[in-house]
């Protein structure tokens, strides 16, 4: 299969990349500068001109807190609803499958209770989300049969996360003040990109949520384990939101994902979190 991958230079498009390829599907890797999603006319082309069966959806823009800006917002929005449109349209004119990345954050994140993957009730928080949520609305509408993937706390070798900026605090900092009263579940990039290739090879459509399992932690919680299974002594303190301060842009409290819908459609699960922090932390040389 030819699978055109977007945001290949990113934290998944990285690891989407190398599972393609160890499957042996020819995989077609583009980013900026030589793909701009935003414009229309270039996505057409490079359709015409490599012809791809599906596409992997992974280039977005993610800097949550710059999404708040004034002047960020509509290049926010250009990126997040239009490219998707773009790459929804040329879907629709190819027949090419289209699976996009999508985000806990068109939630609100009130309550305990996993959110549902058909769960209806959007209600972003901030810009992010909200443009996150117009690109899946921009899916549904061009086409009849899609992959939409909603995914959170992601990590991975290929990019800035919060597994890195811990270890490097940790390195100038004796203490660490960390939130613990958003929860949800850590995304390990390699074991993400397994379950994306393995759906992007059947035509099981439709909204899907997917974490690595081991159940539901804070930020504190991880960050604790994240220095345990780096053998460092730098001491986490667990905060609340409001006692952390208040950033830019609004998080989430609950980013539960009930991920069920996976196996009842024969999918397998993501490794246990903690499983997949310990081989992260191997993969970028901290284990203990």
């Amino acid at each position: 299969m030819k699978v055109l991958v977007t945001g290949s230079k990113g934290q998944l498009g990285y690891d989407v990349i190398k599972e393609l390829c160890s499957r042996r599907h020819e995989a077609l890797g583009f980013d900026l500068p030589e793909l701009d999603i935003t414009d229309e006319v270039a996505v057409r082309a490079v359709f015409d001109r490599v012809k791809p069966d599906a596409v992997i959806h992974c280039a977005a823009w993610t800097a949550v807190d710059a999404a708040e800006e004034s002047g960020n917002i509509a290049k926010v929005f250009a990126v997040n609803e239009g490219g998707t449109r773009n790459l929804a349209a040329a879907c629709k004119r190819t027949g090419a499958k289209l699976l996009y990345l999508s985000t806990d954050y068109v939630f609100d994140g009130q309550g305990s209770a996993p959110w549902g993957a058909d769960e209806t009730r959007y209600a972003p928080l901030n810009e992010y989300g909200k443009s996150k949520l117009a690109g899946e609305n921009a899916v549904r509408e061009l086409l009849q049969a899609y992959f939409i993937v909603r995914i959170a706390w992601v990590f991975g070798k290929n990019g800035n996360n919060f597994v890195k900026t811990m270890l490097r605090l940790s390195e100038t900092h004796d203490t660490l003040r960390v939130v613990c009263d958003q929860v949800g579940t850590p995304t390990y990039t390699p074991d993400l990109a397994r379950l994306l290739v393995d759906m992007i090879e059947t035509d099981k459509y439709g909204v899907y949520h997917a974490t690595n399992e081991g159940g539901f932690i804070s930020w504190y919680d991880f960050a604790s384990a994240i220095m345990q299974e780096a053998g460092k002594h730098t001491k986490v303190i667990p905060v609340t939101t409001a006692e952390y301060g208040l950033s830019k842009a609004a998080r989430p409290f609950n980013s539960r994902l009930d991920k069920s819908k996976l196996k009842e459609n024969g999918f397998e699960p993501l490794p246990d979190w903690r499983d997949a922090l310990k081989r992260y932390l191997k993969e970028i040389g901290h284990a203990n």
